[in-house]
C-alpha cells in the first residue's frame, strides 16, 4: 500500500476516533441528569433503609419471607425502604414496604437479563449506570440491611463498608441477615483480614449480625436514639462528596 491509498483509511480511523470520543463526553452530560433526576426524586424519602440481597431468590425462600417481614416492619416504623426494585430480595422488600405506611422505593438498572422492575414501588427510579445507582443507595441511607446474596449484594456490602471506613460518608448501622449465611466471611474478616493487618479490628464493628426481624428495627432506632435521624451539618458535607 503506498502514502496516497493510506491517506484516506488514516482518515476513516482519525474520524471514527473523534466520533467516539464526542460521544463520550456527551455521556459525562446523561450521567449527571441521571444524579440530577434522582436527587430531586428521593429527597424527600428520610429516614430511608436501603435492603440489598439475591435476585435470584424465590417467593417462597425463607429469605424471601423474611425480607418481606423485615421491610414491612421497617415501613411502619417510619422507614423509607430502598431496594434495588428488581425480583428476588429486592422484590420482598419493596412488597413488605408497600403493603406498610411509608414509601417503597426502587432504584432499577438497566441489564441484559436478569433484571425486571418488580410491581410494588410507590417511587421507581431507573439508571443506566451502576455507580449512580450506588450513590443513591448510599446517600439517602439511614442503615443498610444486607440479606444472602451473590456478587451484586457482596459488592453493595464492601461499598458501604469502604466509605464508612475511609470516612467518605457518614457511619450508619450495617446489618448482616441470617447469621449462617455470612459466618465463613465474617470468620474470614476476622481470621484472614485482621490478623493480616489489612483492616483493623475495630473496623469489625462497623458490622453487626441479626437474626430476627425485630430486632433490626430496635437496633436502628438505638444507634440514632441519641442524635436523630437527620444527617449533622458536616455529615451533609461529607455527603456532597460522595
Amino acid at each position: 500500500m503506498n502514502a496516497s491509498e493510506k491517506i484516506p483509511e488514516m482518515l476513516g480511523t482519525d474520524i471514527a476516533t473523534h466520533a467516539y470520543t464526542a460521544r463520550e463526553s456527551w455521556r459525562v452530560f446523561e450521567i449527571m441528569a441521571e444524579f440530577v433526576e434522582a436527587t430531586e426524586r428521593l429527597g424527600g424519602i428520610r429516614p430511608a433503609v436501603s435492603i440489598f440481597g439475591s435476585a435470584r431468590t424465590s417467593p417462597d425462600s425463607p429469605y424471601y419471607k423474611l425480607t418481606e417481614e423485615i421491610s414491612r416492619l421497617l415501613s411502619d416504623a417510619g422507614f423509607s425502604v430502598i431496594s434495588g426494585g428488581g425480583p428476588g430480595i429486592m422484590e420482598a422488600a419493596n412488597k413488605g414496604a408497600f403493603f406498610g405506611k411509608s414509601p417503597s422505593v426502587g432504584l432499577n438498572i438497566q441489564l441484559p437479563h436478569e433484571q425486571h422492575t418488580n410491581l410494588y414501588q410507590d417511587i421507581s427510579q431507573t439508571f443506566r449506570h451502576f455507580f449512580a445507582r450506588k450513590v443513591m443507595f448510599v446517600k439517602f441511607a439511614t442503615a443498610y440491611v444486607v440479606m444472602p446474596g451473590g456478587f451484586g449484594t457482596l459488592d453493595e456490602l464492601m461499598e458501604a463498608l469502604t466509605l464508612v471506613q475511609t470516612g467518605k460518608t457518614r457511619k450508619i448501622p450495617i446489618i448482616l441477615m441470617c447469621e449462617p449465611y455470612w459466618r465463613g466471611l465474617i470468620d474470614w474478616f476476622r481470621d484472614t483480614l485482621v490478623t493480616e493487618g489489612t483492616i483493623d479490628a475495630n473496623d469489625m464493628d462497623l458490622i453487626q449480625v441479626i437474626d430476627e426481624p425485630k430486632d433490626v428495627v430496635d437496633a436502628i432506632f438505638k444507634y440514632y436514639e441519641t442524635r436523630g435521624f437527620e444527617p449533622s451539618a458536616a455529615e451533609r458535607e461529607m455527603l456532597l462528596s460522595l
